[in-house]
C-alpha cells in the first residue's frame, strides 16, 4: 500500500503546510481553519471520483507501462493545474469578457466576484460534463458483445439497444432536449451547444481510438507506432473523463471555500490519492478479481450524468452524489465477493 500511496502522502503533507501559510499570509490565525478545508476538499474529491479510479483502471490496463506513467505525472499536472486552477479562470475569462490575469487577480483579491462571475458559468459546464459521462455511460452497456450482466434486467434491456444505430447519441440528445424545458430562455443555446459540445468530443476520441486499434491489429509492421498513438488517444481518453467527473467537485468547492488555491490545495491532494488508486486497482488486477466493479462504476457515471443536468436547474448537494456513486461502487464489490465465493463453492 506505501509503494503506491507515498506520493500522495507527500503531496498531502506539502499540501496541506502549504494550506497553513497561505492561511495564515491572508488571515492571521486562519491557517488551521484552511487545513481542515483543504482535507475536506480532498475527501470530497475522493468519495465523488472513485468510480473515474475504476473507470481509468479499465483504460489503463490496455496502455503500456510508459503511458501509465505519464498518466501520473503529466496527467496529475493537467488535472490539477489544467482542471482545477486553470480551467475555471479560462471560463470565467471567456465568459465575462476580461484578460486572464485580471481574472487571477479577481480570484486572489476579490473571491465573491470571481465566485458570482463562475457561478454563472454553471449550467454548460455541467451541461458539457454531463453529455460526455453520458455517452460513456450508454456505450457501455449497449454494447454488443457484453456478455456479463450485474443487473441483468436493466442491463440486458441496455444492450438490446445496441440493434439501434447510434443510440448512445440519440438517448443523449433526448436527455439534452427534455433539458431544455427545464432551463431558463436566455441560457438555452450556451446550454445546448455545451451538451453538443460534449456528445461530438466523445465521438471523435472514441472514434478514433477504435480506428487506431483496428489499424494497429491490421498492419503488424507498425504496430510501435501505432502503440505510441493509440497510447496518446488514450490518455487524451481519461484526461477527458477525469475532466467531465471533475467539472462538478471544482464548482461544488466554492460552496467550501471562495479561496482558490485552498480549493487547489485540497482538490490535488485528492486527486493524488485517486491517481495512486487507480494505479494500484491495474498493478493488483482488481477488476479482473471483482467481476461487477466496472459495472458499478459505469452506473455511478449514468448517475452523476443524470446529476449534473439536474444541477442546471436545481441545486444538488455533493455528499449526495458521492455517496450514491460511492453505493453503486460498494454494492459491486459485494456482489462480486458474493459471486466468487458461490463459483468457489461450485468448483
Amino acid at each position: 500500500m506505501l509503494r503506491y500511496f507515498s506520493g500522495s502522502y507527500i503531496v498531502t503533507v506539502f499540501g496541506l503546510i502549504s494550506a497553513y501559510l497561505w492561511g495564515e499570509h491572508v488571515h492571521n490565525g486562519t491557517g488551521m481553519t484552511c487545513i481542515f478545508i483543504a482535507l475536506v476538499l480532498a475527501v470530497l474529491e475522493v468519495s465523488l471520483s472513485f468510480d473515474n479510479a475504476v473507470v481509468n483502471a479499465m483504460k489503463l490496463e490496455g496502455m503500456s507501462e510508459k503511458w501509465r506513467h505519464r498518466f501520473i505525472t503529466w496527467g496529475i499536472l493537467i488535472a490539477v493545474f489544467g482542471m482545477r486552477f486553470l480551467f475555471p479562470l479560462l471560463v470565467v475569462s471567456i465568459f465575462a469578457k476580461l484578460n486572464i490575469l485580471s481574472v487571477l487577480d479577481m480570484a486572489l483579491n476579490d473571491v465573491h466576484k470571481y465566485a458570482h462571475y463562475l457561478e454563472l458559468t454553471h449550467a454548460p459546464i455541467v451541461t458539457f460534463g454531463g453529455s460526455f459521462l453520458l455517452m460513456l455511460f450508454m456505450d457501455y452497456f449497449t454494447e454488443k458483445n457484453k456478455e456479463v450482466h450485474w443487473i441483468r434486467f436493466l442491463e440486458d434491456g441496455l444492450q438490446k439497444l445496441s440493434k439501434v444505430r447510434g443510440i448512445c447519441t440519440i438517448v443523449t440528445l433526448a436527455a439534452l432536449g427534455l433539458l431544455m424545458l427545464k432551463i431558463a430562455p436566455e441560457a438555452r443555446e450556451s446550454v445546448f451547444t455545451s451538451g453538443l459540445a460534449g456528445i461530438i468530443t466523445y465521438l471523435v476520441i472514441d472514434g478514433l481510438a477504435e480506428w487506431l486499434e483496428k489499424r494497429q491489429e491490421e498492419r503488424a509492421k507498425l504496430c510501435a507506432d501505432s502503440v505510441k498513438c493509440s497510447g496518446l488517444v488514450g490518455f487524451l481518453y481519461l484526461e477527458l473523463i477525469d475532466a467531465s467527473f471533475s467539472l462538478d467537485g471544482v464548482l461544488g468547492a466554492f460552496a467550501l471555500s471562495k479561496d482558490i488555491l485552498i480549493i487547489t490545495i485540497g482538490l490535488f491532494i485528492g486527486a493524488m490519492f485517486v491517481r495512486s488508486l487507480t494505479i494500484m486497482l491495474v498493478e493488483r488486477k482488481t477488476l479482473d478479481q471483482y467481476l461487477y466493479l466496472e459495472h458499478g462504476a459505469h452506473w455511478a457515471i449514468g448517475t452523476l450524468a443524470v446529476l449534473m443536468f439536474v444541477s442546471t436547474f436545481h441545486q444538488v448537494p455533493e455528499v449526495v452524489t458521492g455517496l450514491l456513486g460511492l453505493a453503486f461502487i460498494v454494492t459491486a464489490f459485494v456482489s462480486s465477493v458474493i459471486h466468487n465465493k458461490k463459483a468457489k463453492y461450485g468448483e
